[in-house]
């Protein structure tokens, strides 16, 4: 029941119709009997400034934050944590004291994902992709002990990100000549049509693939990695371990991961 003592938690990006977090952070808080709701608020770029600032205002104990926003985000922000800082990019806001607190969850989402399918210490991994959550996936995977090389249609975003968290970059294009233990698919390619940024021939030359698409589950690379032998990781893993771990910091208490996840994949289906 929502009610005047009833802490308001929420996500914030453009567009936010098509997240799971709602249902997933709902869930949570039913799980463990906790005064909060978690809300999507669709923000758009020309906006931002304005929707950070009114989280102070409306008291909102924390969001989510999602593309396009992650790196912008960052300007608005009265503190941000050396993590969130070295990675470049905030994925959660924690509002304490009337204060905005910037950290980042999404590579220890990323990093979980894939450890439920291999080791990460001393493998190869490629990433496509320089946006915020590349950012995110790549320290986490320089963290866990990966090498790691960055692949970005914009050249010049991989070289400047590679240079940032010192790894190695080149062009999307790349992908046709390189072969790895890992490859991690990180933009937007297969949300919403059924595409795949990577030429199917060239799938079996990695052993893990993970796209970070949740929507649809299994996406047109997962599907076409499977078929190359590949074991793959669906976007649901990583969403749920780095909401999990926000979930952590806004309630100080332990989530409830696979109540977490059943809201998760149920939402999905629906």
């Amino acid at each position: 029941m929502i009610t005047g003592q009833t802490k308001v938690f929420g996500i914030i990006g453009y567009p936010v119709a098509h997240s799971l977090s709602p249902a997933m952070h709902n869930a949570a808080f039913s799980a463990i009997g906790y005064p909060g709701v978690y809300v999507p608020f669709p923000v758009s770029k020309d906006l931002l400034a304005q929707a950070v600032v009114g989280l102070k205002a409306l008291g909102v104990g924390g969001v989510s934050v999602t593309v396009p926003h992650k790196v912008a985000v960052m300007d608005f922000l009265d503190t941000i944590d050396p993590l969130a800082t070295r990675i470049g990019a905030v994925n959660t806001i924690v509002v304490r004291d009337g204060r905005l607190e910037g950290t980042n969850t999404d590579w220890l989402g990323a990093v979980r994902a894939l450890e439920e399918a291999t080791d990460l210490k001393g493998k190869k991994a490629v990433v496509l992709g320089a946006g915020g959550a590349a950012r995110a996936v790549v320290f986490g995977l320089l963290e866990a002990g990966s090498r790691v090389v960055v692949l970005n249609r914009t050249v010049a975003k991989a070289e400047a990100l590679a240079e940032e968290l010192g790894t190695e970059a080149g062009s999307l294009e790349d992908i046709n000549r390189l072969s790895a233990d890992i490859l991690i698919q990180t933009t937007t390619v297969g949300m919403d049509e059924d595409r795949s940024p990577v030429p199917a021939t060239v799938l079996s030359r990695f052993q893990v693939v993970m796209d970070i698409v949740y929507s649809p589950l299994k996406t047109r690379l997962l599907r076409e990695a499977e078929a190359a032998g590949c074991r793959i990781v669906d976007g649901l893993a990583m969403l749920v371990y780095q909401g999990a771990a926000q979930f952590e910091l806004w309630t100080g208490q332990r989530a409830p991961i696979e109540i977490m996840r059943q809201a998760a994949l149920r939402a999905l289906r629906n």
